[in-house]
């Protein structure tokens, strides 16, 4: 068996760390090329020295003379800056994964395509802000692009080698987060330690209070329509507390194909890792004889505005997905420092749509030019509305 050469962008974080499981479970399948993080210098150290990493990249310049003392008499290479982390999405590698979180992976994630490597991608922002410039760069290097996100890899499979013609439309499953029965008025004083508090995934900060708002369904539905080229009245959601179903294809027929498994993210970054094949996972194996029971319903918009906020940018297009998802990042922020409520994240970012006009980013340099533009009006915002 031939090993294949992984590059792991974000190897600190949630993703990260569950793909360095799998690997270190896998030694004869996997060697490592890269590993990169913005400032846990520590975790990347030794992960770096525990996968024989050929290279080790802190986002953070202050961090790396640390870096080059914990790797120290190692054959791992320390560096830091833009040019080293592009190195590292684009050196030689079977596949990349592209689990930095956040706008800060939309360049390393360029860089991976535009080499033409295969990327496993979590980082749901780079398609919704760069969507149509990341996959016309794709076709054009090549390049390859596996959804990791549980709902669009689930959706990958039930696919599979199908035609898009016989499509009717995509289902995207939500759990509806922490505060699926809550009303309006109970979610203004949440704390940021209860929208965390996801009842059954494990992730970080920000995309769990994504999950509590609905943001994150929101964004993965401008995901689904880059990664599967389908317009907005073919992609639907579909909340499903058990989290047990991760996402649904309906065809023409009427046929439905649903991917089930466990709520480990473990599964979807396997099956990446290994396409077209699959390998065993540490996940626990799905019983349904004992959950039961599963249930669905309708997303509640009146609650949840986030996701017709995310649809309507979707339908606009242009630059309307970059400032909804800056916007969102921003507001988020603010509410994990105590800074303004749950509810006033979206308030934030419908006030952003509203006052942000601007043309359609032509290139990876004018997206990151309108999300900077886009967090400046943000902090504006909440400061007008905190006052």
């Amino acid at each position: 068996m031939t090993r294949k050469s992984i590059s792991i962008l974000g190897a600190t974080g949630s993703v990260g760390g569950s793909t360095l499981d799998l690997v270190e479970r896998n030694p004869d399948r996997f060697e490592v090329n890269a590993l990169t993080a913005a400032k846990n210098v520590a975790a990347l150290a030794d992960a770096a020295l525990r996968t024989n990493a050929k290279l080790a990249v802190i986002g953070d310049p202050q961090l790396l003379p640390e870096l080059e003392e914990r790797l120290a008499g190692s054959d791992c290479r320390a560096e830091t800056g833009k040019d080293a982390l592009a190195e590292a999405a684009s050196s030689k590698a079977d596949l990349v994964m592209a689990a930095i979180v956040g706008c800060a992976g939309l360049e390393p994630v360029m860089a991976a395509i535009e080499a033409g490597r295969t990327v496993a991608l979590a980082n749901k922002e780079s398609l919704v802000t760069a969507g149509e410039i990341m996959t016309n760069a794709a076709k054009a290097r090549g390049a390859t692009i596996l959804p990791v996100d549980s709902e669009h890899n689930a959706i990958f499979q039930c696919l599979a080698d199908n035609r898009a013609c016989d499509v009717a439309r995509l289902v995207l499953t939500a759990s509806g987060g922490p505060f699926r029965t809550w009303s309006r008025s109970e979610m203004e004083g949440v704390s940021p330690e209860q929208a965390v508090a996801h009842p059954n995934w494990s992730m970080g900060a920000k995309i769990s209070v994504d999950s509590a708002t609905m943001m994150n369904k929101g964004l993965e539905l401008i995901e689904a329509h880059h990664l599967f080229d389908l317009p907005s009245e073919q992609i639907d959601v579909l909340v499903h507390p058990q989290s047990v179903i991760h996402s649904m294809v309906e065809y023409v027929d009427g046929s439905v194909l649903a991917q089930l498994g466990s709520p480990d993210m473990r599964i979807p970054i396997a099956f990446a890792l290994v396409w077209p094949e699959r390998m065993d996972t540490p996940a626990e194996k799905l019983d349904l004889g004992r959950i039961g029971n599963l249930s669905f319903e309708a997303p509640d918009l009146e609650r949840f505005p986030a996701l017709n906020v995310a649809r309507q940018a979707m339908e606009a297009g242009g630059a309307a997905p970059i400032v909804l998802n800056a916007a969102n990042e921003v507001a988020v922020a603010a509410f994990l420092d105590r800074r303004i409520g749950l509810l006033a994240i979206v308030d934030t970012v419908n006030e952003a749509l509203t006052r942000m006009d601007l043309p359609k980013p032509r290139s990876i340099a004018e997206v990151i030019d309108i999300d900077r533009q886009t967090r400046a009006l943000a902090n504006d915002l909440m400061s007008e509305m905190a006052a």
